[in-house]
């Protein structure tokens, strides 16, 4: 039996779901001879670790306790009367994370998870993949950070997996690294990756209003808690950067031009989200509506997509052929299109849900089986 031992940094709707797949699936990976350990996890507060990191980890019994605590927002150390561990509050658990990475990466090795949404992971993940571990991302923040982090990330490549920080459990990344790998050029890649917006433009083509239909995602559950935080774009830049990253590029987020679907005086630091949406949101239905117009009249339709073309990489509101499968798309489906050499007429299409919980730890799991011919 392969052993992997894994600490998972962030339990929120990701990281609860990812540890509720490992437990489901240890029937199917014990079939495989692998077996995920997980031997810590920790929050933005807090760590708790197994008592004994060679030999044993959390038991499931354990970790779907951790999932039921951290749903009903308590904290993790609460879970020292449930099980054989010991927490560590915040600032000490980064330093314990090192402290595991030094001790397991090169003895039996370790996958560091990252399924949180901070820039701070970013340092201890450099770190220990110079000690020899692994990372697991589906956070976008440390591969969206300077050039620098970017390299120092990819030190080892084998070393780390990052599928679900483009296209939550969709095959883009390990697609777009086979079409390198095979010396095939890339000419362009247009894509609307983000569910938010892919539903918001494809909702407004039927002549609805956006502040209708910005009000609507929002009780459907598609935004976040404040609309702006997808309308600006800022989402779909992290994930255009990282695709043209991997193609070579050396940019930073401030090198993508990035148009917002709200303008600046309509800001979180100038209207609180009541008022977008009570007032704001009324004010910019006018302006998308002749947009809408304007493309339907050349026999195009409106999608906000990130455009990465040579040097170029830009994320907005595009007019696109009816036809294409991106003038096709419908509700919060993400699509790619890749034209390459060999797909120059027809692009590759990647397309399927791009986002939610269940599909980014199903992604998640994957690299991390993936990593396994690097345990022995």
């Amino acid at each position: 039996m392969k052993n992997i031992p894994l600490i998972l940094m962030g339990c929120g709707g990701v990281g609860r779901q990812l540890l509720q797949h490992i437990v489901s699936c240890r029937s199917l990976h014990s079939t495989q001879g692998l077996c995920l350990r997980v031997v810590g996890v920790g929050d933005s507060k807090s760590l708790v670790v197994s008592d004994d990191l060679l030999h044993k980890g959390l038991d499931d019994t354990f970790l779907l306790q951790l999932c039921r605590v951290k749903s009903a927002g308590e904290s993790l150390s609460k879970l020292c009367d449930f099980g054989e561990c010991r927490a560590f509050g915040h600032p000490e658990s980064e330093g314990k994370i090192l402290e595991i990475a030094s001790q397991l990466g090169r003895k039996t090795g370790l996958v560091l998870v990252d399924c949180s949404a901070s820039f701070d992971t970013v340092v201890v993940l450099k770190q220990a993949i110079h000690m020899g571990c692994c990372a697991v991302l589906a956070n976008k923040k440390p591969l969206t950070s300077s050039m620098e982090d970017f390299k120092k990330l990819f030190t080892y490549p084998r070393h780390i997996r990052h599928e679900s920080t483009v296209g939550a459990g969709l095959p883009v990344i390990a697609s777009l690294n086979r079409i390198i790998c095979s010396g095939d050029p890339v000419h362009q890649i247009i894509g609307s990756l983000s569910g938010t917006l892919g539903y918001v433009m494809s909702e407004v083509e039927d002549g609805k209003p956006l502040s209708q239909v910005v009000k609507d995602a929002k009780s459907l559950g598609y935004t976040e808690p404040d609309p702006r935080d997808d309308l600006g774009g800022m989402d779909v830049a992290r994930k255009a950067l990282i695709l043209a990253r991997i193609l070579g590029h050396q940019i930073n987020l401030d090198s993508i031009q990035i148009e917002s679907l709200y303008p600046k005086e309509m800001g979180p630091d100038i209207m609180t989200v009541e008022d977008f949406l009570d007032r704001g949101l009324s004010l910019l239905d006018k302006d998308i509506q002749a947009r809408v117009e304007k493309a339907a009249s050349n026999g195009n339709v409106l999608r906000y997509v990130c455009v990465i073309e040579g040097s170029r990489c830009e994320v907005g509101i595009q007019e696109l052929p009816k036809n294409s499968p991106l003038g096709r798309l419908r509700g919060s489906d993400n699509v790619l299109e890749i034209y390459t050499r060999c797909y120059s007429k027809q692009p590759l299409v990647i397309q399927g849900a791009g986002a939610g919980n269940d599909t980014t730890a199903a992604g998640v799991l994957a690299d991390i089986v993936d990593v396994q011919d690097l345990f022995s």
